[in-house]
C-alpha cells in the first residue's frame, strides 16, 4: 500500500462516515483527512508535510468547490509538482462537468455508485490502480 493519507473533500457527513467504513472493510490503512470543502483542503495541502497517497473529491461543496479547487492546485508550482492523484467522486456526472473537468490535469471521474457493495468496489478499484500506478511521487 503507498504511504501517505487519503485527502477526501467532502461535504456530506453521512457520505464522509460511508466511505471511511468502506476504505476499513477493503483493509486499506492509510489515514483519512477529511474537509467538507475545497478552501479547507487547499489550506491543507498548502501546510501539508507529507505526500498524500490521493484526493478523492466530490464537485458540488460549499465555500469553494472541487473543480475551482482543482484549478487552484494547478496554479500552484509546488502543489502541481506534488502530483498527488486527483479523483473525482461525485453525484453530478452531467456532460459539462466531465468535460470541464478534464480540461484541467485530474485522474479520474467517478459517478458515486448508490448501492454500497457497488460503491465498495468502485472505491477498490481506485485505492489499487493508484496503489499499483508509477508516477512521480512514488518512483524510487
Amino acid at each position: 500500500m503507498q504511504h501517505g493519507s487519503i485527502v477526501l473533500i467532502e461535504d456530506d457527513e453521512d457520505d464522509q462516515f460511508l466511505i471511511q467504513q468502506m476504505l476499513t472493510e477493503l483493509g486499506v490503512p492509510n489515514r483519512i483527512q477529511f474537509f467538507a470543502n475545497g478552501e479547507q483542503a487547499m489550506a491543507y495541502l498548502l501546510a501539508m508535510q507529507e505526500q498524500p497517497f490521493i484526493i478523492l473529491c466530490d464537485v458540488n461543496m460549499p465555500v469553494m468547490n472541487g473543480i475551482e479547487l482543482r484549478q487552484r492546485i494547478d496554479e500552484n508550482p509546488e502543489l502541481r509538482e506534488k502530483a498527488i492523484p486527483f479523483i473525482y467522486l461525485t453525484t453530478d456526472a452531467s456532460r459539462g462537468l466531465v468535460e470541464t473537468a478534464y480540461k484541467a490535469t485530474i485522474q479520474g471521474f467517478f459517478k458515486k455508485e448508490t448501492a454500497y457493495g457497488k460503491a465498495k468496489e468502485q472505491l477498490r478499484c481506485i485505492i489499487s490502480y493508484w496503489e499499483h500506478c508509477l508516477h512521480p511521487q512514488n518512483i524510487g
